[in-house]
């Protein structure tokens, strides 16, 4: 099939991040081209890091956050945002780092009044940070919020935007920022310059990762037994299309090969955690899942769209380093090598 009438080709950053509709380019410097590796760290620890890789050469560098600025992350790495000509590094332990892309030289950062944050977007001058705010006795999290800072690079938070429970990726477009609210099945709508939220939208499943192209936006969502890809009419803000494919256990981790596929990591969870990467080809209204590789461990999975291949993090349940796997389109081991601790993400150049 070909994706280009139903779902989307290939974004210039082919990953499971935030994105947006600002049309990025490519950063100049050291680390202009390749993949970026995104280590999450230990919990306790906080050692989350990037290394970044020359897919051609397999030349693999590790932790440039610290090389290039002589200090460690010290945080736990939930997710990385392109934006701006600045990449934005979500620590969920409180804090976003800012660097030049392609130097990794720090710019800035927000390092207050944060608590779980998860994801960022830029509109305008602003930034805005999905954060699961602070748990309660019972662990639960009913002050989440997505906290505005005034200035691309970095400062105080100036506003906190109640939200739904648990929000995760951000999608700016226009005068909006719509929030992906995962435990309570919402996208919220807000104003960026009334710093408020002014439509919800209901959803049947759990929102995880947007993604744009061709003037489409795209939900993906999934619930216990299927995924549900979404569209959203971005001219009136309310839900157009979805699309239904049977895949159980999917998790928040997909990613997309330009053309025709989508790349899914399922998993059992506790005890056993039984892991798969399915792809999926959705032709008209229907859907062909193909199991790719199973395992144990899988944490986070990238598209190289020059190579045609996908990267699959394995945590090895944090047990000291991960790992990564390389794998063709039709699932055949091209190579594994060594990471940091936790490897959860890619970022392709």
């Amino acid at each position: 099939m070909k994706l280009n009438q139903l779902l989307w080709a290939a974004a210039l950053i082919s990953v499971s991040f935030a994105c947006s509709d600002s049309g990025e380019e490519k950063p100049l410097g050291k680390y202009n081209n390749g993949i970026l590796i995104m280590n999450e760290g230990n919990f306790g620890t906080n050692d989350g890091e990037v290394y970044h890789l020359n897919p051609s050469s397999e030349a693999l560098l590790p932790n440039i956050f610290e090389t290039e600025n002589m200090r460690p992350f010290a945080g736990l790495l939930e997710d990385m945002v392109f934006e701006a000509d600045r990449l934005y590094l979500v620590a969920n332990t409180g804090k976003v780092e800012i660097v030049n892309p392609g130097d990794f030289k720090s710019i800035g950062a927000v390092s207050a009044e944060l608590d779980q944050p998860r994801s960022l977007a830029v509109n305008g001058n602003k930034l805005f940070i999905s954060d699961y705010g602070p748990y309660d006795a019972s662990y639960a999290t009913p002050d989440s919020y997505v906290a505005v800072v005034n200035g691309l690079d970095g400062g105080v938070v100036t506003k906190k935007i109640a939200v739904s429970n648990k929000p995760e990726d951000l999608f700016s477009h226009g005068n909006y920022i719509l929030v992906a609210g995962s435990e309570e099945n919402k996208i919220e709508i807000i104003d960026a310059t009334q710093e408020a939220v002014i439509k919800t939208l209901d959803l049947e499943a759990s929102p995880k990762q947007f993604h744009a192209e061709d003037g489409i936006l795209w939900i993906y969502a999934v619930k216990a037994n299927e995924v549900i890809f979404y569209t959203v009419n971005l001219s009136s803000m309310t839900l157009g299309t979805s699309y239904t494919v049977p895949v159980a256990n999917a998790t928040k981790s997909i990613a997309f090969d330009g053309d025709d596929e989508m790349f899914v990591l399922t998993s059992s969870g506790w005890p056993d955690y039984n892991d798969t990467v399915v792809s999926i080809d959705i032709e008209g209204s229907k859907a062909t899942v193909t199991e790719l590789m199973t395992g144990s461990g899988f944490y986070g999975i990238g598209y190289d769209d020059d190579l045609d291949q996908i990267y699959v993090a394995n945590a090895k349940g944090f047990q000291g380093n991960g790992t990564v796997t390389v794998l063709s389109e039709t699932g055949t081991v091209i190579r594994s090598f060594d990471v940091g601790r936790g490897p959860s993400g890619f970022l392709v150049y």
